[in-house]
């Protein structure tokens, strides 16, 4: 008898990027042409009136939203806002805690102890990723280094996250 079993594969399926500093169409198209080379980008829609680009992601692929920023950094801009969809079947979150999903490991704020189920989105709050002043919004609501680096330290080795691991802070 032959039993198989599907194992679905965590991943995000849409990434909004807020872009600062647009005055113009042709500012626009500078950022969609460098998005659009980005591999695990499927499709891009475009919102000129809120300067956001949504990044359909292609199946199975993992986002990397390091490679987003320095893409709309290379077009002259910088990134006001990132937000990251997928869909969570039970992922168990609290505050200062951390997880893995979607080929990344992510550090939650704000958000309480539960559990997300269904389509979800979570916004990133490092440095890169928002205002300076949401920044020091959110830094207060940690005392974990790794928010301020954006990296693993002695604050994580606890959870057996390896010092020195990309880590991505976000909220819900």
């Amino acid at each position: 008898m032959l039993i198989s079993g599907i194992v679905a594969k965590a991943q995000f399926s849409e990434v909004h990027v807020q872009a600062s500093g647009l005055t113009c169409a042709m500012c626009a198209k500078s950022i969609f042409k460098n998005l659009e080379t980005l591999s695990f980008v499927d499709k891009i829609e475009t919102d000129l009136n809120t300067s956001t680009f949504v990044l359909v992601v292609k199946p199975s692929a993992d986002v990397d939203p390091d490679l987003i920023r320095k893409k709309v950094e290379d077009a002259g801009f910088a990134i006001a806002g990132l937000t990251l969809k997928g869909r969570f079947d039970g992922l168990a979150v609290g505050n200062d805690g951390h997880f893995n999903y979607g080929g990344q490991t992510f550090h939650m704020l704000t958000a309480g102890d539960k559990k997300i189920e269904g389509d979800a989105s979570m916004r990133l709050v490092d440095k890169s990723f928002v205002s300076e002043k949401d920044f020091k919004k959110y830094s207060k609501t940690t005392s974990m280094e790794c928010f301020k680096t954006g990296y693993a330290g002695k604050c994580c080795e606890k959870e057996g996250i390896a010092q020195g691991t990309r880590i991505y802070h976000v909220v819900i």
